[in-house]
This record gives C-alpha cells, sequence and structure tokens, in this order.
C-alpha cells in the first residue's frame, strides 16, 4: 500500500509545472463550446424558428470560424498577447457570448456567437501551446500529458452534452447557456489561480523590450475586440461568408498545388502529392463527421424512437456515443494495432484514411436501411442511429490522431506551416459543407416521420456511398501513396548512412 503511494506520489511530483492545472482547466473550457456545438441548430429551429436549411448554413459557418481562428490564435497569442492572456481574453468573450445568448432573441443570439466565436476560435490554441511549453522538445512524457488533455477535453464534452440534453429535454434554454457561462468564468478562475505556473515560455514576445511589448499588448487587444463586430457582420449573412470561405480555401488548395508542381526536390514533391491526395480524403470524411450537431441532430429529434427502455434519449446524449467510443476505443485500437506491428501487419497513414472513409460510409448507409425498416409511424429504431455513430466514431479514431503527425512525415521544413494551416482550415472548410449537405434535409415544418424519411434516405444514401467510394479509391491508391511515402523514408536512410 505505501510503495503504490509513493509510486503515485512520485508520478505526480513528475508532472511539470502548470500541466495538472491545464488538465482541470481544459476540462472547464470545453464545457461552453459543447453546448453550443451541440445546441445551436436546435435553439435555432425550435425556439428561434429558423428554418432547417438557415439553422444548418449557420451552424456550418459557426464552424468554420470556430476552427479557422485556430491557426489565428497561435500567432496572436505567441507574438502579441501571449497565450496566457489571450486564453483568459477569450474566455472572457465567451462568458459575455454565453450570456448574451442565454437572453433568447436571434438579435442577441448573433452577438453572442460573434463573442464566443472569437474566443472559442483564438484560445483553442493557447492550451495547446501553454501545455507543450511545459515540456522540453526531448521529454518523453509530452504524448502522455496531450493524452490526459486529450482525456480532458472529452470529458468537458461528455459533461456538456449531458447538460445540453437535460435542459433540451424541457427546452429550457436560458438556464442552459447560463451553465455554459458558469463554466466559461470557472475556465477564468482556474486559470487566475494558476497565473504564475502557466506564464509564457519560449515564445517571440519574450524576446522583446518592455515598450515593444506594451505596444504589441495594445495591437493584440485591438485585434482581439476588433474581431468582433467584423465576426458579427460576417454572421448576418452566413450565405455569401461561407462562399467567401469556400474561395479563400480554393486559392489556399490552388497555392499549394503549384508550390507543389513548382518544388524541385524530388523526394519531398513526392510527399507533397501524397499529402494532397489524403487532404482530399480526409475533406470528404470531416464533412459527414459534422452533420452530427447538424442535420443528424434534426434528424434524430424528429425521425428517431428516442425511447431507449421506457426513458427518453435527449439529441446532445446522442453525441455522447462519440465521446464514449473515442476515450474507450482510443487507448485498444492503439494496443490492438501494436499487436498486429508486432506480428508483421502494414498499418500505415493510406491504410487508416482509406478505412476511415469507409467506415464514415457504412455509418451513413446504416440510416437508409434504418428507414426502410421504421415503425407505422415512421421513427426509425435508436439502435440504427446508435450503429452510425459507432461507425464514425470508429472512422475517428483511424484518422483524426494522425493528422497532425502526417504534417510532421510529409511536410517540407519550409512549407510546415502553410500546410498545417491548410488542414486546420480543411476542418472549417468541412463544416461549411456539412452545413450545405446538413441544409438539403426536409424541413420539420413540412410534415411528420412518414413524410420526410424518404428525403433523409436519398440524402444519407448519396452521402454514405459517396464517403464509401472515396474509401475504395483510397485502397486502390494505397500503394502508390506508399510508394510517394517511402521514398522520403529511404532517401532518410541512404544520408544516415
Amino acid at each position: 500500500m505505501e510503495r503504490g503511494l509513493s509510486v503515485l506520489g512520485n508520478k505526480i511530483n513528475s508532472i511539470p509545472e502548470g500541466a495538472g492545472a491545464l488538465f482541470f482547466i481544459q476540462i472547464v473550457a470545453t464545457l461552453g463550446f459543447a453546448v453550443f456545438y451541440s445546441t445551436l441548430v436546435l435553439y435555432a429551429t425550435r425556439h428561434l424558428k429558423f428554418s432547417a436549411a438557415d439553422a444548418a448554413l449557420l451552424m456550418g459557418v459557426f464552424g468554420a470560424f470556430n476552427y479557422g481562428l485556430h491557426l489565428f490564435g497561435g500567432y496572436l497569442g505567441g507574438r502579441f498577447l501571449s497565450n496566457r492572456n489571450l486564453f483568459v481574453g477569450g474566455m472572457v468573450l465567451q462568458v459575455f457570448g454565453s450570456a448574451l445568448t442565454a437572453g433568447g432573441t436571434t438579435e442577441l443570439l448573433y452577438w453572442g456567437l460573434a463573442l464566443f466565436l472569437t474566443g472559442s476560435g483564438l484560445n483553442v490554441t493557447c492550451l495547446n501551446m501553454m501545455l507543450t511549453q511545459r515540456f522540453e522538445p526531448e521529454d518523453a512524457r509530452r504524448e502522455a500529458a496531450f493524452l490526459w488533455n486529450y482525456a480532458g477535453m472529452n470529458l468537458g464534452f461528455f459533461i456538456g452534452f449531458a447538460v445540453a440534453g437535460h435542459y433540451q429535454l424541457t427546452e429550457s434554454y436560458a438556464s442552459l447557456f447560463i451553465f455554459a457561462t458558469v463554466g466559461n468564468f470557472l475556465a477564468i478562475i482556474l486559470t487566475v489561480a494558476n497565473w504564475r505556473v502557466l506564464k509564457d515560455l519560449h515564445t517571440p514576445l519574450l524576446k522583446v523590450s518592455p515598450g515593444q511589448y506594451r505596444l504589441r499588448f495594445i495591437v493584440g487587444l485591438a485585434i482581439l475586440f476588433g474581431l468582433v463586430p467584423t465576426v458579427w457582420i460576417l454572421l448576418q449573412h452566413p450565405g455569401p461568408t461561407g462562399t467567401l470561405l469556400k474561395v479563400i480555401s480554393a486559392m489556399v488548395a490552388t497555392l499549394l498545388i503549384y508550390l507543389t508542381v513548382k518544388h524541385r526536390d524530388k523526394i519531398e514533391r513526392n510527399n507533397m502529392w501524397a499529402y494532397l491526395i489524403l487532404t482530399l480524403g480526409s475533406l470528404v470524411f470531416w464533412s459527414l463527421y459534422q452533420m452530427a450537431p447538424n442535420g443528424l441532430q434534426l434528424f434524430a429529434i424528429n425521425n428517431v424512437d428516442l425511447y431507449v427502455w421506457g426513458i427518453k434519449i435527449a439529441p446532445q446524449w446522442v453525441q455522447n456515443i462519440n465521446t464514449v467510443v473515442i476515450v474507450v476505443g482510443g487507448p485498444l485500437l492503439a494496443m490492438w494495432f501494436s499487436r498486429l506491428r508486432k506480428r508483421g501487419w502494414k498499418i500505415d497513414i493510406p491504410q487508416q484514411f482509406a478505412a476511415a472513409l469507409i467506415l464514415m460510409g457504412l455509418g451513413f448507409l446504416a440510416l437508409p436501411a434504418g428507414i426502410s425498416l421504421a415503425s407505422d409511424t415512421g421513427l426509425v429504431g435508436f439502435e440504427w442511429l446508435f450503429g452510425s455513430y459507432v461507425l464514425q466514431s470508429l472512422g475517428e479514431l483511424l484518422i483524426s490522431p494522425i493528422g497532425y503527425a502526417m504534417i510532421g512525415k510529409l511536410a517540407p521544413s519550409r512549407y510546415q506551416g502553410i500546410m498545417m494551416g491548410s488542414w486546420m482550415l480543411v476542418t472549417g472548410l468541412a463544416s461549411l459543407f456539412a452545413g450545405d449537405f446538413s441544409g438539403m434535409v426536409p424541413n420539420t415544418a413540412e410534415g411528420a416521420a412518414l413524410i420526410t424519411n424518404p428525403d433523409y434516405a436519398s440524402l444519407f444514401a448519396r452521402l454514405g456511398w459517396g464517403s464509401t467510394i472515396v474509401g475504395i479509391a483510397l485502397v486502390l491508391l494505397v500503394p502508390f501513396l506508399r510508394k510517394l511515402i517511402q521514398v522520403k523514408a529511404k532517401q532518410s536512410l541512404t544520408a544516415t548512412a
């Protein structure tokens, strides 16, 4: 007993100062986003009477802004405000954004979203930057720390989804957004309480003079608060905003293709082509994945029998299927892959991308099958929705953890910044496409489940087969992709020898 306590005490003492605090900060900081992510479409359609298409479009822009601002957050924190200051500033915006949204009007929703998105979009990167700064580059504990951080984020999602579902059953939206406000405020309190141990380390901002620091701080604050009205204006016009973001994404893609074609190093050029092909596959995957809080949620609440063993399942609780699969399945999948590799199985990035797309396709194809077996009232059995989410989550386990590792492996050093940024941009673009797909779902005012089921079945079948076909295409491309990627490994071995 004493020995066990001693071992535990040594492990706790070995945690770098600040890393433990960031774990708990991550949990409470995630609560507000979990509420908005899982409730925005339902709040817009059921409380504010948006059409399904308008709510889907708004949710698409919500995701695009949130993920698109992540990249800028790292730059703003590291060079202007410090990651610690920007995180608190972002959480302050989230507090006011959640509180305004609780007001219950469309006008307050737009201002609330502008405040919340600016905060959440910028400060997510700050948490990761503060955590990575606690470790030296060669510190082997870094990977475990990020796994714990990822677990904390998923715990925050689980709690947020659970509470959101509780209030959704009675549509007590004001109380729900007040809960989000409290969660955001707790993140500020925990950060301030650990202010000293969360100071920035090794950032460009620390190298400037005090005068330059003050000037940059003022500029950073101006950018932070200036983004709010900008986001507010763009949210008023989600259609043109979505088109603008798609055009920007197309320009970035064109630039990457140009850089790849013109790149002189054949080895690096091949790896860049592999990156572009796999990124296209990931865009298909995430576009369907991000329909979960959007079109899939509308389908669940209107066309699925949500009573299980006499208990009504709130639509937000369905999102926790994903959370549980990720938390439980992640370590199990890692152990299984380790065993397979020891037995000589070759499991690599192209295989995992292809399998993820096929699993996503099967997840969507399960829904038309469930619709074909719906009850006399048109309601689909909950088990079909459950199975769909499990398949999608297994696909996420295959594709999500290796994304950033892929960039480190395939991106030439001179292009790592733009390729990392484009990878994050893909997630935002996927959110827009998810909004487009979700906008194709029938409006709930048009009829009951029996009337809308055929349209849902047609949409889900098209998306499911599309993802499956792209996955099969990647399977066929696996030998080609392996050849592109392996060239670099062989060259590295040659150079080392």
